[in-house]
């Protein structure tokens, strides 16, 4: 349990009211993720407050009003998943610096120059979402600000989410593999298992033609063969 000296304070309003915890920065943003973290660690104090300034703490009938329960940890839970979670302006800065590369890393993986038909890089990406002063929220998953920021960044670095249809025909030696790897990493439209091979088509976003055929290669020690069927998915 973090001590109190070193807690922030997470809240949330409900019916009317507000209530605030006292937590773990780090770790309440870590559950507030998914981390499978006990809230015994994450929380200060075992109590919900009206007010934490005050010391005003929140009665049952509070607690059953606004979140239908009196479970402190069932409360803590809904306060750190949906409420604010005050955090320092440096700990702020290095979460929107994450969530710029993870979205930079999506868009270059799932778009392309359409110049060159290539992907851009990461580094091209994050400089032009510099240059267009795009402002990511820490909060907020990467893949749902993927389409706002491109939109913002077109103007300066032209980029095409075109998806495409690829044949794959994989020899049955690396079929079983092959296919359970590819699986997890796109969406197999159709597949069909014959006596010498595995031939399935995929859709992908163009950008991404040179991972997946390097990691095809790699499954199958090159001896996979891929065509391209469709364009502009």
């Amino acid at each position: 349990m973090v001590s109190v000296d070193d807690a922030v304070i997470a809240r949330i309003e409900k019916s009317g009211m507000r209530f605030e915890i006292m937590v773990d920065p780090e770790l309440a943003l870590d559950f507030r993720k998914g981390s499978d973290i006990p809230l015994e660690n994450v929380l200060a104090v075992r109590e919900v407050f009206k007010d934490v300034g005050n010391g005003e703490r929140a009665s049952e009938d509070d607690l059953r009003k606004g979140f239908h329960t009196t479970d402190v940890w069932a409360v803590a839970g809904v306060i750190i998943r949906q409420g604010d979670v005050q955090i320092t302006t440096e700990h702020r800065r290095r979460l929107v610096e994450e969530r710029k590369k993870q979205v930079a890393d999506m868009i270059s993986k799932q778009g392309v120059d359409p110049r060159t038909n290539l992907p851009h890089p990461m580094q091209r990406i994050l400089n032009a979402m510099d240059e267009a002063r795009v402002h990511l929220d820490p909060f907020r998953r990467a893949t749902d600000q993927v389409e706002d920021v491109i939109s913002r960044i077109q103007e300066i670095l032209p980029i095409s989410m075109e998806r495409i249809e690829v044949e794959l025909r994989v020899p049955t030696q690396f079929a079983g593999k092959a296919s359970s790897v590819i699986r997890n990493i796109v969406m197999v439209k159709k597949e069909e298992w014959k006596p010498d091979s595995w031939v399935a088509t995929i859709e992908i976003a163009a950008g991404m033609q040179s991972e997946i055929y390097s990691k095809l290669n790699e499954l199958t020690s090159g001896q996979v063969e891929t065509r391209v069927l469709r364009k502009g998915i």
